[in-house]
């Protein structure tokens, strides 16, 4: 009951929508001042496989196939890495703030703060995952006011259109009123 209450009520959806926003802007502008700030993450990269997160007791790697990754992929590709983290950051915010693509915004939001917190950096991580989920849970009512609602119809009639191909012989291989051979 409460459930239903919070994905399909218009106050859970001003509420949310609020969330939404103040989450947005959170990203955005962690994306901005890395954008702006000349942003590298060799550091930090360097850091996090130096140091892993481990039990403290037995000190073993919790996550050691994350830190294989960061190892093998991540810091050999440090500059792709100094691109994706700011664009994805400002991307992420934009989509939540505008209400554009937002149950995708929210979902990799939720998924560099799983990356970070993988990587030992506490932050405000923890609170950014909490409110991401909250936002995420929401469902369409977290995108009941913004671009979605008007995005979403044109991406579906997009993929309708792409996915819904009949007849290829008649577009493919009519050329001037003939059918040529495959």
């Amino acid at each position: 009951m409460v459930m239903r209450w919070f994905k399909e009520n218009v106050w859970a959806a001003v509420a949310v929508t609020l969330l939404r926003i103040y989450v947005g802007w959170q990203w955005i502008d962690a994306g901005w001042h890395k954008l702006t700030g000349g942003f590298d993450a060799s550091g930090f990269l360097k850091g996090a496989v130096g140091k892993p997160v481990a039990d403290h007791a037995t000190k073993e790697v919790l996550f050691p196939n994350y830190t294989y990754f960061l190892n093998h992929f991540a810091l050999p590709n440090v500059k792709l890495i100094n691109i994706l983290i700011p664009c994805g950051e400002f991307l992420i915010g934009l989509g939540l703030i505008l209400g554009g693509l937002t149950l995708t915004a929210a979902f990799f939001g939720m998924l560099l703060n799983f990356m970070f917190l993988m990587a030992g950096t506490v932050s405000t991580n923890p609170w950014l995952l909490m409110l991401g989920v909250i936002v995420f849970t929401a469902g369409a009512n977290a995108r009941r006011f913004g671009l979605d609602a008007y995005l979403l119809p044109l991406l579906r009639k997009g993929w309708t259109k792409l996915t819904n191909r009949t007849d290829h012989t008649k577009t493919d291989n009519n050329i001037n009123g003939k059918v040529l051979p495959h």
